[in-house]
């Protein structure tokens, strides 16, 4: 388009997801007005689907209350469409990918774990908060998944704290194998782990939790490391509900998972 830019252009938000998935891009642009998604709800689930993307916001009209909305969800610029121009299009993705490359490593230095990779405590408080109102706009129901690692401690003591170290990256591995990108992954501390996700029509949170356990069996029939790893989850879920508060559903999980140690079978180390 004389622009220097390649363009792959979706018809639907469907469409558009799904191709974000199977490719690598630069950045989006990201109409409001989509056969299957409208308005702000349209920007919240891509932007959770895909927050590694700086992401331009295309409207057909000027609208001041939605501009505010999504910069503030996130967006990196706002157009109105029938003012657009090849040049000027090409200096706003120009300008949204630095400002999101800038704005990544910034927010990356608060709000990410430096062992693991995944989201510390902060990043999960904050993201999670998002997660929940495009749960309540979207009208779909929330799992939280609280994790904590058995024993934790006589790994660290008997075997070396680089082992141990091992031991947390190899959980936040299979945590990332089995959840999607875009579910939010977080080390809380420690040895304790949780996932928000939104869930996925066709997949019940229990067949994801035995997904997740089986990652941990294969792990162990691998004799990768002198240790074998063990696992208490726990796991609740709720449909989209204005109430429902993200310290509250993160209190039922890790409830649930206390339960369940409580409850298991005593293993030995090796």
């Amino acid at each position: 388009m004389g622009s220097g830019l390649q363009l792959e252009w979706a018809p639907d938000l469907t469409q558009g997801l799904e191709r974000l998935s199977g490719g690598s891009f630069d950045a989006l642009l990201l109409s409001l007005d989509l056969p299957d998604s409208e308005g702000l709800v349209t920007f919240e689930r891509t932007h959770a689907f895909a927050p590694h993307l700086p992401i331009i916001v295309l409207t057909e009209n000027i609208d001041e209350q939605v501009e505010m909305s999504t910069v503030q969800a996130g967006a990196q610029d706002f157009l109105v469409k029938e003012e657009i121009r090849p040049p000027m299009l090409a200096r706003a993705v120009r300008h949204a990918i630095e400002r999101h490359r800038l704005l990544t490593a910034l927010r990356s230095l608060s709000l990410i774990d430096d062992l693991t990779g995944l989201y510390n405590r902060r990043g999960f408080a904050d993201l999670g908060e998002q997660y929940l109102k495009l749960a309540r706009r979207s009208a779909r129901g929330v799992c939280i998944v609280f994790l904590d690692v058995d024993r934790f401690k006589s790994i660290n003591d008997s075997l070396g704290h680089h082992v141990g170290d091992r031991a947390l990256i190899t959980v936040s591995d299979i945590l990332k194998a089995t959840f999607r990108r875009s579910d939010i992954l977080a080390r809380l501390g420690g040895d304790e782990f949780a996932v928000l996700a939104l869930e996925a029509s066709g997949e019940s949170s229990e067949l994801l939790i035995e997904r997740l356990r089986e990652g941990f069996r294969e792990f162990n029939r691998s004799g990768q490391e002198p240790y074998q790893l063990s696992v208490s989850i726990g796991m609740t879920r709720r449909e989209a509900d204005i109430r429902m508060r993200l310290e509250d559903l993160v209190s039922e999980a890790d409830d649930a998972m206390y339960y369940e140690k409580r409850h298991k079978p005593r293993m030995a180390l090796g």
